[in-house]
């Protein structure tokens, strides 16, 4: 078995977008262990805003500014329309995974999310991620008012999401 180290390197400051067909969103409802519904979300928009830096061009260096720290926005409709923005990015210990404590806009109620994110590929100009975060469906249907169809309960939902940005 062959171990592969990922570069850490960022893409150049700039916005990125996501090209149309790829990036991928998918929505599963949990009641305890089995899923009771898995949809595919669509992903209506994806962007990422590496500002400029005075170290570099480090996509996740641990000294800089909050003002200074890459934004991820995922925009999803169908099934959830929602709009999902990272407040901070942090990179994990071994630098191939990121952590975003991020904001859940569902119907203009803010609602606090930490989504885990892999990057499978760091290149110049190009970033491919992806992540899932699990969120409390009853916390989530209180503070938003999202609800499920009656015939699909659920304790719990995973939102799965994977964009190359370029």
């Amino acid at each position: 078995m062959t171990t592969v180290t990922l570069p850490t390197v960022s893409p150049p400051p700039g916005r990125y977008a996501v090209a149309p067909g790829r990036s991928f969103a998918e929505l599963t409802a949990y009641y305890g262990p089995l899923a009771t519904l898995r949809r595919r979300v669509t992903l209506t928009g994806a962007s990422l805003t590496v500002p400029e830096t005075e170290s570099g061009s480090e996509l996740m260096s641990q000294s800089e500014s909050a003002d200074a720290r890459p934004v991820f926005r995922f925009d999803l409709a169908g099934t959830m329309k929602a709009s999902l923005v990272s407040e901070h990015v942090e990179p994990l210990a071994d630098g191939r995974h990121l952590q975003l404590i991020a904001d859940l806009d569902v119907r203009g109620v803010a609602f606090p999310v930490l989504l885990r994110l892999r990057v499978v590929r760091c290149a110049e100009g190009r970033l491919l991620v992806v992540g899932s975060t699990r969120l409390s469906y009853r916390l989530l249907r209180r503070a938003t008012g999202f609800r499920l169809p009656w015939s699909r309960p659920a304790t719990r939902l995973r939102l799965l999401l994977a964009a190359e940005f370029a």
